[in-house]
């Protein structure tokens, strides 16, 4: 098969196309014809060097969508299975999806049933499914206001729009460092914008929910924004701080405010496959901002990289 691989850390040069032996089933995994998978910056990190417990060389990709070629699970995964695939040390522990085919643990596997074209269907998984599962926790469809910290981020997007399609009345504020940003915050679809200085929230009202995707550093000024019973989910690292020194929540959260988390460790299949319907009857834009082949997985970490417009890069192999 052809696949991208990373011998030694470094810039997008280091991804080389080429040809490798396709992997062989072995119980407990099977192997998935790959035909679409994102782009997210952790790849890049790990391509980087960044990701001390990757050891090279290595087929990148934590998340794909394809088909079932080879079954060790007939039952629940059949040959020509439509599936997507994401996490679980995938790309990282053992190859991953920047391949033609990938052999990938079965628990990590999950069969979905929909008609979405496989250009938006690989703009979805992790990015999609992320922000999804943090509106479920944040109760979104009995909120009026929400602030989505990070507002710009691919996740960040992910949640307005999805937010909207579950509750079109809500009011949605996006964040930013860049005072500069506010045009494109309303561009997005944003209701309001609020800028992020010095990781705390330049803002005078309180709001019902928080999305927090820049996380530990700035999770505390989230809980002191929120309204009384009010949520804030801390989904995401983007602040590049991974806790909370001297964390005492008796003092750090605010009385009658509620803190949660989003971890993709474990999927629930049937929100999986609720989120694609939801996409699907609310007509939710999930086409990536541009597509790439596999031959071009360099040009696509570089145009990642240095991306100027929002949205998910997606590989067709």
């Amino acid at each position: 098969m052809k696949a991208v691989v990373v011998s030694k850390s470094g810039g997008p040069e280091v991804l080389e196309y080429k040809e490798v032996p396709t992997p062989k089933v072995k119980p407990n995994w099977s192997l998935v014809k790959i035909k679409g998978f994102g782009i997210v910056h952790s790849e890049i990190f790990t391509r980087q060097g960044k990701s001390p417990s990757v050891k090279f060389p290595r087929i990148l990709g934590i998340e794909c969508v394809g088909v079932i070629e080879q079954t060790t699970d007939e039952a629940r995964l059949p040959v020509g299975q439509k599936v997507i695939a994401m996490n679980g040390e995938m790309g990282r522990d053992f190859d991953g999806s920047y391949a033609e085919y990938a052999l990938l643990p079965n628990k990590i596997i999950h069969p979905v049933e929909t008609e979405i074209p496989w250009e938006d269907l690989a703009a979805i998984p992790e990015t999609f499914h992320t922000a999804y599962r943090a509106l479920l926790q944040l109760q979104i469809d009995k909120a009026e206001s929400l602030l989505i910290r990070g507002g710009t981020s691919g996740v960040g997007i992910a949640g307005l729009k999805l937010a909207k399609a579950i509750n079109p009345n809500i009011k949605v504020s996006g964040t930013s460092r860049k005072e500069t940003a506010k045009d494109e915050i309303l561009k997005l679809g944003y209701d309001n914008f609020v800028l992020d200085q010095n990781q705390k929230l330049q803002m005078d009202q309180q709001v019902d929910r928080i999305f927090d995707l820049v996380g530990a550093a700035t999770a505390l000024d989230s809980m002191n924004n929120l309204k009384p019973f009010g949520i804030a989910s801390i989904t995401g690292d983007m602040g590049g701080i991974w806790d909370i020194d001297h964390f005492d929540p008796v003092t750090a959260i605010p009385n009658d405010r509620y803190m949660t988390s989003f971890a993709s460790y474990f999927i629930d299949e049937k929100q999986l496959n609720d989120l694609l319907q939801l996409i699907v009857n609310k007509n939710v834009d999930v086409h990536p901002v541009k597509t790439f082949s596999l031959k071009q997985l360099p040009e696509a970490h570089e145009f990642l990289e240095n991306q100027k417009q929002p949205g998910k890069v997606v590989v067709l192999p």
